[in-house]
């Protein structure tokens, strides 16, 4: 399952596009939306993607996992308009064992977080912008978990 989507995220959805008996480990990560950003209290934060290219690259990391943690994974996020306390994204693996699950789960987060072209815009409760047109976070050495 890798998706952008508008609406609300199920992580229990997900959770079940992922069953089968030969997972022993599957790991879910849900990226929720802080209602502080600093010092400053959020009050929404909007969510744009160059969807073509930001699909293709989640459709290659969820490869990647799937062929070097022997995982089914899922990737999902949100676009639009997010309040704190929203599901912004999460990303998922099963594996026959719960560390690597625990690996490819991190992985195609902190790789999602790097390397999809998915920018977030933040507003404090004024509506002035408090951080703009950044990728999510910098990621130290993301491409070396797992080994």
């Amino acid at each position: 399952m890798i998706r952008l989507q508008p609406e609300p995220i199920d992580p229990e959805l997900i959770r079940r596009s992922l069953e089968g008996t030969d997972a022993g480990g599957v790991v879910l990560f849900c990226g929720e939306v802080r209602a502080i950003t600093g010092e400053v209290r959020t009050e929404r934060v909007v969510y744009t993607a160059y969807e073509p290219m930001a699909l293709a690259e989640m459709e290659r990391l969820a490869n990647e996992a799937a062929e070097r943690w022997n995982a089914r994974v899922a990737l999902v996020h949100r676009l639009g308009e997010l309040r704190p306390g929203d599901i912004a994204v999460v990303t998922a693996a099963a594996c026959a064992h719960r560390a690597e699950a625990f690996e490819a789960c991190r992985f195609l987060i902190e790789r999602l977080k790097a390397d999809v072209p998915i920018w977030k815009q933040e507003f404090g409760p004024d509506g002035s912008v408090i951080r703009e047109g950044e990728r999510t976070v910098e990621v130290e050495n993301a491409g070396e978990v797992g080994g």
